[in-house]
Formats: C-alpha cells, structure tokens, sequence
C-alpha cells in the first residue's frame, strides 16, 4: 500500500446503533497493551499481573487459534475509536456454557450505555449464534455501577465468592451471575 492509499474500512463483525464489535489483531497490540495499564480499569476488573508488549502481542496472535474464545474489540460507529474490548470464553460446547466479560477503557466512554450495547450483541451472538445455553459473568462487589448493569440487562445474581480478590490492602467479594438463553429470548428477542 502506497502512502496515497487510504486504510481499509475495519470489518464491523456485530453492529450495533452506535457501537460496533470487531476482531482484534497484531495492528491493535499497542493500544491493547496500554489499556492493561488504565488504573481505573485494573481496579474494576482486578487486574494484578503486569504484562510486556510482547507478551500481548502473543495473546493476540494465540487468540486467533482458540476456538474456545471469541475475543472482540468495542469500536465507535462514528469515527472507529477502540473503546473497549469484549469476550466469551471457556466456551464449553458440551453443557453449551461459557463466561463473557469487558472493559471499556476510558472513564469518558462509561456510564453511556455502551458497554451495555456492546454486552447485549455478544450475548446475541452467544446465544444465536453459538447455541450457548448459558453466560455467566463475575463482578466484583465494588463494582456497583456494572452490577445495576448487568442485572438491568438481564443477569440474575447466583452467588458471592466470599473475598475472592485481594486488591488495594482488601479482601473484596466476587459477585457470580448468570443469564440462560431462554431469559434472553424472552427479553430480547420474542418480549
């Protein structure tokens, strides 16, 4: 490509009004890298360990090859911002079971019901498409802001892990919830 030929257009892989799902890959290893650095964001999701660029990039291209994880990267319709990224996991194709979880890197994106509609076309995806029977999610307890999410999107709380993570000087609880797909379809796709 010459330096007169613009970039091709992201692929938007799951599009919403103003949000679009896309894969990630080795050109998005930077910007990956330094969200694992966001403060706000290694507290709410309790992120501990310290990474190296290369260790990153390693992820990135292991992903590609895991079958058992659908990792995607929350981007503005707009103007095609990352905003955060989004993924269902551990996806167990005998019990039709998996986890799902996401960030959304900068405090300016929070709060908007972008994490939300980004959550509600994966859950889709998971659901529709992967044939899961149920998503579950942990959130920790000072977390408050995504529990009154979750559960508005649908998430029935199942349990506490009594003082699962240590962060910050403090034992904290980690909150287990769970949607079924026939919850989802009665709320989304046939309410």
């Amino acid at each position: 490509m010459t330096c007169h030929e613009a970039a091709p257009p992201p692929v938007r892989f799951l599009e919403g009004k103003r949000v679009y799902l896309r894969p990630i890959g080795l050109e998005d290893t930077d910007w990956y890298f330094r969200s694992l650095y966001n403060h706000e964001g290694r507290r709410l999701t309790g992120t501990q360990k310290h990474y190296t660029r290369d260790q990153i990039q390693q992820y990135i291209e292991s992903k590609a090859q895991d079958s058992s994880s659908v990792l995607l990267l929350i981007a503005m319709r707009d103007d095609d911002q990352v905003i955060g990224d989004i993924q269902i996991g551990a996806i167990d194709t005998f019990n039709r079971n998996a986890f799902i979880r996401i960030a959304i890197e900068q405090h300016e994106h929070q709060g908007k019901g972008l994490g939300s509609e980004a959550m509600l076309l994966m859950l889709d995806y998971g659901f529709g498409i992967l044939n899961l029977h149920r998503i579950e999610l942990n959130v920790f307890a000072y977390n408050e802001r995504a529990i009154h999410a979750y559960e508005k999107i649908g998430f029935q709380r199942e349990g506490i892990q009594r003082q699962a993570l240590y962060y910050q000087h403090a034992y904290h609880d980690s909150i287990l919830m769970s949607m079924l797909a026939h919850e989802y379809r009665a709320k989304y796709v046939l309410g």
